[in-house]
């Protein structure tokens, strides 16, 4: 079950632009992939370097086509926590942009190059017994220094990227930009799943932020883009919605939960300029996505993480391990489906392992269902406080002091009996204010919350705050 197999029935179509004038139709970009792997050892394991250009997608899909599993690393990856990945897995392989500057130590053996990326043999001797449903390996999205990676097979996949162009109606007409990299689950999901119909993707690495980004998105027509809370924070920033974008039809958001606010005005733009805004739900533990919000239903449903996706089951489950029957009642988020990886690694001898979770997983997020149908989060299982015995749940919090100061950017962590709100801003008129407000709405002892200034909140490459790295903040 391996889509990347059989998208050579869309031969003449274009599948990749690049922002530099490039175009590869699939033949050309299949025929590539195929000889990039050609002398490679099958079932081996690949380290592949990843931006949003065509050295990187044709080593994808042609480790994908020849049965050699990648491990997706990120281009500006800690260059110890690259060691740390390398030393532990010990590939076979290493593939990247020449020169990248985190070669120097592994010194391995140049065997070829496409465009500007260069194949090398590394110094490894062991080869793992790799499973042989095993396609693919991910950092976690909270990666910060763990050898942990998810396992995902090569149903997981193909499942999820059905699903996924089922929902959103793609087709071969489809022009989607990158706004995401690659190597996280949610940009390679709209790569997959493009691809998977025949779709033209269009791969710039320019973030919104640069003119170049929005010159390429007009010259060649982009239809769609996705992208994480940030994204979208962004997006109002540079006053989006002035914009004269005629080829855009759908964008979609993932990573996080929305603001309500932003959904709101997302939501009613879409709406109002024959748009659609897709508020979608997802892990890298289950390939990418598991729920969506129709688009019809952005508004009245605003804030709500949808349905299941298609061929995908949610359902609730209290702290006895019961289905929650009722709604409105919060439990833990459970989903099933086969896009439900197969579980972690964090050696080199768990890939050999089998599947872990047999379509199900636990998704650590609380949430609650409606009358209608419809899941919304409310919070993390591990984000919640005692204080002063009164259970406290750190995202509420942090919703709370957001929809109440618009303009702050804040982060909520701590430890029983204290609660640490860390704030950007230093003015101390506003730090009390912010402190006042706690008290008042969770009816606490003020000395319950210790509100900080810092120069800037942790957050991955995905936009979402980094909780552990705040803990050095602490009193």
């Amino acid at each position: 079950m391996n889509f990347y197999r059989d998208i050579d029935k869309y031969k003449d179509n274009i599948a990749v632009i690049t922002d530099r004038k490039e175009r590869l139709t699939y033949k050309e970009l299949l025929s590539d992939s195929d000889v990039l792997m050609n002398n490679l050892e099958k079932r081996t394991v690949l380290f592949l370097v990843c931006r949003n250009c065509i050295e990187s997608i044709c080593a994808y899909i042609g480790a994908l086509r020849n049965g050699i599993v990648p491990v997706m690393i990120n281009e500006e990856m800690n260059r110890e926590l690259f060691y740390n990945l390398y030393n532990i897995y010990k590939p076979a392989y290493l593939y990247g942009p020449e020169n990248w500057n985190n070669l120097e130590q592994s010194n391995p053996e140049r065997i070829g190059k496409y465009r500007e990326f260069v194949m090398y043999r590394t110094g490894f001797k062991e080869r793992h017994k790799l499973n042989d449903k095993l396609a693919l390996l991910l950092t976690t999205s909270g990666s910060t220094g763990s050898p942990k990676l998810v396992r995902q097979s090569y149903v997981n996949i193909v499942s999820n990227a059905r699903a996924i162009s089922e929902y959103l109606e793609l087709n071969e007409g489809e022009r989607p930009i990158t706004t995401l990299p690659m190597n996280y689950t949610y940009g390679l999901s709209i790569i997959n799943s493009h691809l998977l119909v025949g779709a033209a993707i269009l791969l710039t690495d320019y973030t919104l932020l640069n003119r170049e980004f929005w010159n390429f998105f007009k010259e060649e027509g982009a239809t769609s883009f996705g992208g994480v809370p940030y994204t979208y924070e962004i997006l109002k920033k540079l006053r989006f919605f002035r914009m004269e974008l005629p080829s855009l039809k759908t964008m979609t958001q993932a990573g996080g939960k929305l603001s309500p606010e932003l959904h709101k005005e997302f939501a009613r733009y879409a709406e109002e300029n024959n748009k659609r805004f897709v508020v979608m739900y997802g892990q890298t533990e289950a390939t990418a996505r598991m729920a969506y919000l129709p688009w019809n239903k952005s508004i009245e449903k605003c804030g709500s993480m949808g349905i299941a996706i298609p061929g995908g089951k949610l359902w609730l489950r209290d702290e006895e391990g019961n289905a929650v029957t009722e709604s409105d009642v919060i439990g833990e988020l459970i989903y099933e489906g086969e896009n439900v990886t197969l579980g972690y690694a964090e050696t080199a001898e768990d890939l050999e392992k089998d599947d872990e979770r047999g379509g199900v997983l636990e998704t650590g997020d609380m949430a609650k269902c409606d009358s209608d149908g419809y899941f919304y989060i409310v919070g993390r299982k591990k984000r919640f406080l005692k204080i002063f015995g009164n259970r406290v749940n750190l995202d509420e919090a942090e919703r709370m002091i957001k929809e109440e100061f618009t303009e702050l950017d804040c982060a909520c962590a701590g430890l029983d009996d204290k609660l640490y709100v860390f704030v950007t801003i230093q003015e101390d008129r506003t730090i009390q204010a912010v402190k006042r407000f706690l008290a008042q709405k969770t009816g606490l002892n003020p000395t319950a919350f210790s509100v900080k200034a810092i120069d800037k909140l942790p957050k991955n490459e995905a936009g979402k705050t980094l909780y552990k790295n705040l803990e050095m903040f602490y009193d």
